[in-house]
């Protein structure tokens, strides 16, 4: 079984201050992979990313920064640990564990993001407000609206397109593609499995462990196995992932957490960012932006095999045109 370094700092930021070496006003990832909506100074896609690592003290710093960013980067540390109910030193760690050298540079890189957000129109006023019972349905739809909106936004900064390339470089290739998930994650590889299925690339979806196991049991080198996950916790998912990668395949996951079990195990691993609301915890509000880096995917798939996908949709298409009704002509 392959365990590859993954990425620590996948999303992360560069400002001036930090210690990753990175010149600051730079934009770091973004220009090596060619993102133009690489945010180089998103603090606060890198804090939310990173939240379930923290704990104790340092957690419900992140907490606080996420809570209300503008009242964090208007405050002191001395304030900002008070109403974190921690400590100054607790902040600084909290400043070192981003990358920062200091709580001054933290400031300015989230009074920057906050600054660029308020230039908005306000679009995202609504995010993290709970949904109550009596909530007008034009309030929740906007909420709805903000909260996948910002995730998608944040999902494009993070997401590596050096790593998409990879992924469709080696999909393109491959004699046989392997997608797994679970429950939520299940249907959004089943989309893709369509997706890919349409343009001629050989794809199955699995959804049952034992099945999965067993057709990852059958890759071989040059093949690809697809595995989604928001957690990267998922037993199941796990499990298919490393008996794909042991087998030589190429092993690629979808993940909102890039230091978690199954991104370990991954040769490739693309991340999305979620923002919860009432009602959609964070695997369910990450659907949207696992569905956006898929279909980036499949679209640079289809690139890289444009006349073969071409000539596919358009047989496939052409199978499936007389199921549908027409209307009949007006005399």
């Amino acid at each position: 079984m392959r365990h590859p370094k993954v990425r620590p700092d996948a999303g992360a930021v560069t400002a001036a201050g930090r210690t990753d070496g990175t010149p600051a006003g730079t934009d770091g990832a973004g220009t090596a992979d060619g993102n133009p909506y690489a945010a180089a100074d998103s603090v606060l896609v890198q804090v939310r990313a990173r939240l379930p690592e923290f704990t104790g003290a340092l957690a419900r710093v992140a907490e606080h920064v996420l809570s209300d960013p503008a009242a964090a980067a208007r405050a002191t540390i001395v304030e900002l640990a008070e109403r974190s109910g921690t400590s100054p030193a607790t902040v600084t760690r909290f400043c070192r564990a981003l990358g920062f050298d200091g709580y001054a540079d933290l400031r300015l890189g989230i009074a920057s993001e906050t600054g660029r957000g308020a230039r908005l129109a306000g679009w995202t006023v609504d995010i993290g407000r709970e949904i109550q019972p009596s909530d007008p349905l034009g309030r929740v739809l906007g909420q709805i609206m903000a909260a996948d909106t910002q995730a998608m936004h944040d999902t494009a900064a993070l997401l590596d397109l050096a790593e998409v390339q990879r992924a469709a470089d080696a999909i393109a290739a491959a004699s046989r593609v392997d997608l797994y998930g679970a429950s939520g994650s299940a249907l959004v590889g089943g989309e893709m499995q369509f997706s890919l299925h349409r343009i001629g690339v050989p794809a199955w979806s699995w959804i049952d462990v034992h099945n999965g196991l067993a057709s990852a049991a059958l890759l071989r080198t040059g093949d690809v196995a697809l595995g989604i996950s928001h957690s990267g916790q998922t037993r199941e998912t796990i499990e298919m992932i490393a008996e794909a990668g042991s087998h030589g395949a190429t092993t690629v996951v979808l993940t909102g957490f890039p230091r978690s079990p199954l991104a370990e195990l991954a040769d490739i691993v693309l991340l999305t960012a979620s923002q919860p609301t009432t009602f959609r915890p964070d695997a369910l509000s990450a659907r949207h932006p696992q569905l956006v880096v898929l279909d980036l995917l499949y679209i640079a798939v289809a690139q890289r095999t444009h006349d073969r996908a071409h000539s596919a949709f358009q047989r496939t298409a052409q199978a499936v045109a007389g199921h549908k009704t027409v209307r009949d002509a007006k005399p």
